[in-house]
């Protein structure tokens, strides 16, 4: 963009962080732009149910504890994934899908179409003549991206049951508008907004079924109609939110959304945990939990692969909370997801008889008692470093508290006797990124942002 001077953009983007990357580079750059979704994969068949990855990563740990035949779980890999587009449910991609229409910076409808629909090549060619409407009208993502329509994007990461993964998007794309929204506050928008679309993987549908029932403007206008939204949000339609949503007409045909005054649960999917494990904050799911409460020792990992070996190998114990450290943004470097451990202790049948918690990410697939986004990380000394086996943690969703029971001496006295933990990576860029990268409560950003801009591409 920079090297061509281009006037405006359209962005395509088809998988997990590609969606936020490019909004963010929209709301960097500034110019008028419009986002695209490469759309969703359809569902696969395995014995007369619909699939998703998810159920592939949940067949291994079945697998593992001879549940599942090799015949069935080859079987499963070959028909879970029949086409083109991302991963199928309200994973991060579909999550932060519905995250461009709600933000603005998407079409309607636009979200929601699967990527074989031929019918989405429309969607190309109406962002094409509608963002040459944006250049004359000089409409540009800051405009767009406020701190209301960040609220509105959480509401629906929240109504949607979404990935915990937009707690991290959402403050390091109002940080590229040098807007302060962090995972506190994120939080704050999940607490108030109930929980109505029955979406894997928590609940029954796939993306596909969201979008033949009415797509993301039929589950905005439920939560517009009873106050969860900000209608007067300007979208790149040149409308309003509720201008939007003035011919979007409610469907009682179907039961993949919920009105939101008869909601699945009162508040959102997503809760944000504070407490003196987790000083910045954490994130859990709750859609779809069968407890708000969990308390054990601790079971504690140097990264996510030692996790991944004792869960496949069965030498972790039932009450224990398995912690996964030194993954967060310094510590991996980069805040990997473990979806590969979260779904394998699902598909042992362990999903609500442990729990798990780490300073990096999950996957939008991950079901189960399982914390993310711990911090401080590990690597600069946070609480989560100090854990020792046995150390009791208790997590209470409904409280929102990560706490482990210890006094703050011995925390202390822990504290004092930590030295940090030496990287794999001493030089060449992961090196950079990790001497740059600040926590993930402010979105595992590495720049001073918006907030700190002189001058932009824009106004070159």
């Amino acid at each position: 963009m920079r090297g061509h001077g281009y006037d405006a953009l359209i962005g395509l983007a088809g998988c997990d962080k590609s969606l936020p990357g490019m909004m963010m580079a929209m709301c960097r750059l500034n110019v008028p732009s419009i986002f695209i979704y490469g759309g969703s994969i359809l569902p696969g068949t395995f014995k007369g149910k619909p699939v998703t990855v998810q159920d592939v990563f949940e067949a291994v740990g079945k697998h593992s504890v001879g549940q599942m035949s090799d015949d069935d779980l080859e079987t499963l890999e070959q028909v879970a994934c029949p086409s083109a587009g991302a991963c199928g449910a309200q994973f991060t991609a579909n999550t932060m899908a519905t995250v461009s229409e709600a933000i603005g910076l998407a079409l309607p409808y636009s979200a929601g179409a699967p990527a074989p629909y031929e019918f989405r090549d429309k969607f190309c060619m109406i962002a094409g003549e509608q963002v040459m409407e944006l250049i004359k009208a000089n409409l540009r993502p800051r405009a767009i991206v406020t701190r209301k329509a960040l609220e509105n994007a959480a509401a629906v990461v929240a109504a949607s049951g979404g990935s915990t993964n937009a707690a991290l998007h959402l403050p390091a794309i109002a940080h590229e508008c040098g807007i302060t929204f962090d995972l506190f506050d994120v939080a704050e928008v999940f607490k108030r907004t109930p929980y109505i679309a029955d979406l894997k993987p928590s609940g029954r549908y796939v993306a596909k079924d969201l979008f033949e029932a009415g797509g993301v403007p039929l589950l905005m206008k439920t939560l517009l109609d009873h106050g969860f939204l900000h209608g007067e949000c300007m979208t790149v339609t040149g409308r309003s939110v509720a201008e939007n949503m003035k011919r979007v007409v409610w469907n009682d045909d179907q039961d993949v959304v919920r009105p939101a005054d008869r909601p699945l649960l009162a508040t959102g999917g997503v809760v944000g945990l504070t407490g003196n494990l987790a000083p910045e904050g954490a994130i859990v799911k709750v859609a779809g939990m069968s407890s708000p409460k969990f308390a054990g020792p601790a079971r504690c990992f140097d990264g996510e692969e030692a996790c991944f070996e004792a869960v496949k190998n069965r030498t972790y114990r039932e009450g224990e909370v398995l912690v996964i450290r030194y993954e967060g943004p310094k510590g991996g470097p980069g805040m990997r997801e473990m979806l590969a451990t979260t779904a394998a202790l699902y598909g042992q049948g362990m999903g609500s008889k442990v729990a798990l918690i780490t300073d990096g990410r999950f996957s939008g697939a991950t079901r189960g008692l399982c914390v993310g986004h711990v911090g401080p990380e590990a690597a600069v000394g946070g609480p989560i470093a100090h854990l020792r086996d046995g150390d009791i943690i208790a997590i209470d969703a409904d409280a929102g508290t990560l706490e482990v029971r210890l006094d703050q001496a011995e925390l202390d006295r822990r504290r004092a006797a930590w030295r940090p933990r030496e990287s794999a990576f001493a030089s060449g860029y992961i090196w950079k990124y990790a001497q740059q990268v600040g926590p993930a409560r402010n979105g595992a950003v590495t720049h001073p942002g918006g907030a700190a801009e002189k001058s932009c591409y824009a106004d070159i």
